[in-house]
């Protein structure tokens, strides 16, 4: 599955971006998406991971203001990112795995990664 991510862009402290992944085909059965990010000179990090059951699991310093969620019929994936800090500045990538069968808190990332998209938080 081929992944593309958009949505990025310069935002304000407090300010809201919705990030979109669209996928090459159906996600219907993948089990897990997920979200991860890079900020400048650290390592990437998982941001949310979503399964095909909807469930999910957020990275602690995002909860209450990140939400994922995907949507099968229009094979997309979004992140909705409300009250942005500068510490979410980063290049944030889309993530599938196609084979996941473990707990998403142990989510480690899949085989499958969309090209990033950098997101700015800065006033």
């Amino acid at each position: 599955v081929q992944l593309q991510a958009s949505g990025g862009g310069l935002v304000q402290p407090g300010g809201s971006l919705r990030l979109s992944c669209a996928a090459s085909g159906s996600i219907f059965s993948i089990p897990a998406m997920a979200w991860y990010r890079q900020p400048p000179g650290k390592q990437r990090e998982l941001v949310a991971v979503i399964s095909k059951y909807d469930s999910t699991n957020y990275a602690d310093s995002v909860k209450g203001r990140f939400t994922i969620s995907r949507d099968n019929a229009k094979n997309m994936v979004y992140l909705q990112m409300n009250g942005l800090k500068a510490e979410d500045t980063a290049v944030y990538y889309c993530n599938a795995d196609t084979t996941y069968r473990g707990a998403l808190r142990d989510y480690r990332g899949g085989d499958f990664w969309g090209q990033g998209t950098q997101v700015t938080v800065s006033s």
